[in-house]
């Protein structure tokens, strides 16, 4: 339809919002990261994980939920510093095993559950951290509070 008196469209320059949100809640007993979008550079994503470690500790929270539905899956290096170095030394310094739930959209999940790298929550049984995947917010809230007894 064309709107004769209608005035141009004009660029506006939005903020951009911060990579990462974090908010603690208590009544969960949740650290909850909402990452709001895929950065460029994925260098940019380890002063957020270092934000998220400095409330974690400072809580003394241990379960975590990283909603990642506007992120893609990390690079090969990130995962393996997340994997190899971060998750251990945070929990080492938390001084109890670290839980961390990821939360993707349901199509990427798929996806990362399919791959031939997956590992399900038994691979981590040993380790001072355990992680799982999910594409629904209240079944990862679930298995977190599932794991709060223990």
């Amino acid at each position: 339809m064309f709107y004769p008196d209608a005035r141009p469209c004009m660029s506006i320059n939005l903020p951009t919002p911060p990579l990462l949100e974090l908010t603690l809640r208590p009544d969960l007993d949740v650290l909850l990261g909402r990452w709001h979008y895929q950065p460029a550079d994925p260098a940019d994503l380890r002063p957020c994980y270092e934000q998220l470690a400095d409330l974690a500790l400072s809580a003394n929270c241990r379960f975590w939920l990283q909603d990642l539905r506007r992120r893609a899956s990390p690079d090969a290096e990130t995962k393996r510093w997340l994997l190899e170095e971060y998750y251990p030394q945070v929990a080492r310094r938390l001084g109890k095993r670290l839980l961390v739930a990821y939360l993707f959209s349901p199509s990427m999940h798929h996806l990362i559950v399919d791959a031939p790298d997956y590992a399900p929550p038994e691979a981590y049984a040993g380790q001072v951290y355990g992680l799982d995947f999910f594409g629904d917010e209240g079944a990862a809230i679930a298995w977190l509070q599932g794991h709060q007894g223990a």
